[in-house]
């Protein structure tokens, strides 16, 4: 049969680069070579000598052959052969009887193509450097001649450009996988470090809690209120992670933090050349949260140009880069906080009420530590395993009842973020603040913003004993004198009904609700 080797190197080429499935290219590519050539199936492998292992980059196989795994362990037997060969000229050659070969040579084989009987072998290099290793295989002896070589041996450069760009695509696979691996770890070490536990979800925040339970799974913007340092982008964080946009990004903005003059190239990108400087188109927070939730902490700072921009985002779903020709859709729930009065900021015209209205659908009040010392207890013994840790304090110290309670007893204007900070300064000093800092009036224990009525008397001459019962009776006293249930005083304190019971027996603290209120 006469060949022309034009239209045989034209359409063999084709079929190789016919589809972006490598498995699917092979098998069209096979089917026109087997009208040349006979062959069983096909093998595109490599072999790593720095670790002594073979790789199967893709093949075609008969369904009476088992397809090797992806990496094949090399016996140590053949590492000098495999080696001297990659490291030799390239070459294609051809075998007509499996069994007349050299040992090596059958048992390299038989780790691709059990019990193959003829074969053609063609070294596969680009630009001197070797890529791989392309044979066909068939399981009847005699198969093959020089014209078979000829022929294959016009596939070299085309087969050696496919197989470069498969291992370029196999190259940007594993490092996709690693950029979402490493994203995953980075994301969960940011929560981390911006608080991902809820200290007081069952006490002093459980209301909060129950509207992140109510809002989470919506799509609705939520608006944060609180002091510096409440937590609000600890709850941020909780809104998203229980809402369906879990695993999407999370793009945390603090807005009193970027420049005025770039604040609308950060949110919403800029075009090459918009400004002195745009070298590069660049995407803003809005489109690198697509798909995801986008929190905008201290909103109060936004300018009043950028608010005009953001309502339109929350209007129309859509933002336009600076220097734009076009809007760009996208899909972004908001979670906006602020520690301002934004009412008050909008009766001064310094933020826009329709954007005030937009954002206020889902307001969440989070109120400050000084309306819930029952929270205290459990955020000391948060922070001073996580402290102790970062700084590689082997043994966590504990703080005694008395210290606790000064702790209570405090004001904290900075809130969780300055107990926080105290508590890692006690750790790196080793002693216990100032009591300077505890000459406030104590704060009365109470969920709310009513006046204390009853004051506890200063605790530094107390017994252990003592203290205990006065904590006890001031829980009891807050509660009503309720034990056990919902919002009862074991709960409050962590205790079992029973041990409480048998606690306010050893102290001499009356049983039932009016004699532990009167």
């Amino acid at each position: 049969m006469t060949i022309d080797r034009n239209e045989f190197f034209r359409q063999a080429t084709l079929s190789l680069f016919s589809s972006l499935d490598i498995d699917k290219a092979l098998g069209r590519f096979l089917g026109y070579i087997q009208q040349f050539i006979p062959a069983d199936g096909l093998v595109l492998g490599m072999y790593d000598p720095e670790h002594n292992v073979g790789r199967m980059l893709a093949g075609i196989y008969p369904d009476h052959v088992k397809k090797p795994a992806p990496t094949i362990t090399i016996p140590p037997e053949l590492w000098d052969y495999l080696k001297q060969h990659w490291e030799a000229e390239a070459e294609t050659s051809f075998i007509n009887d499996m069994n007349l070969e050299d040992p090596e040579i059958i048992a390299a084989t038989n780790l691709i193509w059990p019990n193959a009987a003829s074969g053609i072998h063609m070294d596969l290099e680009l630009e001197k450097h070797r890529l791989g290793v392309l044979m066909f295989f068939t399981g009847r002896k005699h198969q093959y001649s020089d014209v078979h070589v000829e022929l294959i041996s016009l596939l070299h450069d085309p087969m050696a450009a496919a197989v470069s760009n498969l291992l370029k695509h196999q190259e940007i696979v594993r490092l996709h996988q690693l950029l979402e691996d490493d994203n995953e770890f980075l994301s969960q070490q940011l929560m981390e470090m911006s608080g991902n536990t809820i200290i007081g979800a069952d006490f002093g925040l459980s209301h909060v809690i129950e509207m992140v339970r109510q809002v989470a799974p919506m799509t609705s913007p939520v608006f944060l209120m609180g002091e510096t340092g409440v937590g609000k982008e600890v709850i941020a964080n909780a809104i998203h992670n229980a809402s369906p946009r879990k695993g999407k990004p999370l793009i945390k903005v603090n807005c009193g933090a970027i420049p005025e003059s770039l604040i609308d190239s950060e949110l919403f990108g800029h075009e090459k050349g918009a400004f002195t400087g745009a070298v590069s188109m660049k995407r803003g927070l809005f489109e690198r949260a697509h798909t995801g939730t986008i929190f905008l902490d201290e909103i109060g700072e936004l300018p009043l140009a950028a608010q005009v921009r953001l309502l339109r985002v929350l209007q129309e779903k859509e933002i336009e880069r600076v220097g734009g020709t076009g809007p760009i859709s996208v899909d972004v729930r908001i979670v906006s906080a602020t520690h301002r009065n934004l009412e008050q900021m909008v009766r001064e015209n310094t933020f826009r009420e329709d954007l005030w209205f937009r954002l206020n659908v889902f307001p969440i009040h989070i109120p400050p530590l000084r309306q819930r010392p029952e929270d205290i207890p459990a955020l000391v013994s948060y922070f001073m395993e996580r402290k102790s840790k970062e700084l590689k304090i082997q043994r966590i110290p504990a703080l005694d009842p008395v210290k606790v309670l000064q702790l209570q007893n405090y004001h904290w204007p900075g809130n969780v973020r300055e107990l926080e900070n105290v508590l890692e300064r006690m750790l790196i000093t080793g002693t216990f603040p100032d009591m300077d800092m505890f000459n406030d009036p104590p704060v009365k224990f109470s969920r709310d913003d009513s006046p204390p009525e009853q004051q506890v008397d200063t605790v530094s001459k107390l017994t252990l004993e003592q203290l205990d019962r006065e904590y006890i009776e001031r829980v009891l006293h807050s509660v009503e004198g309720k034990i056990e249930g919902v919002d009862g005083a074991a709960q409050w304190l962590g205790l079992h009904p029973s041990t409480l019971r048998a606690r306010m027996k050893k102290l001499g603290i009356a049983f039932g609700r009016k004699k532990a209120v009167n």
